[in-house]
């Protein structure tokens, strides 16, 4: 399988089907973007900012979060236990339907 299939809501609430590469070292982040959904991602996708922070409401088990992406988590905004850096969460087999929620803009 090359390509999996992620849900996004979006801050209205509007569920969005994402159908993203495994083969090309992409994350949630820069899936988002390529979408157009509104997703910043200031920092390139280097836990440095928490612009891409979503929500996990699915039962898909992730990694354990680095501590990189703690310390960006712990000093973002709008912060649930669920919450985790898109641009950490990377496109593979294992995450297959995963669905998550983006988190308010903290502009």
């Amino acid at each position: 399988m090359n390509e999996i299939k992620v849900y996004i809501i979006d801050r209205e609430g509007e569920k969005h089907e994402l159908v993203g590469p495994t083969d090309m070292n992409m994350n949630i982040m820069e899936l988002c973007k390529a979408y157009e959904l509104p997703v910043l991602g200031e920092c390139g996708g280097m836990a440095m900012c928490a612009t891409c922070q979503c929500y996990l409401e699915s039962e898909t088990n992730l990694p354990e979060q680095s501590d990189a992406e703690l310390d960006m988590l712990d000093q973002a905004f709008f912060v649930k236990p669920n919450s985790r850096l898109g641009c950490q969460i990377h496109l593979d087999e294992s995450i297959n339907e995963i669905v998550l929620r983006l988190a308010p803009e903290s502009h």
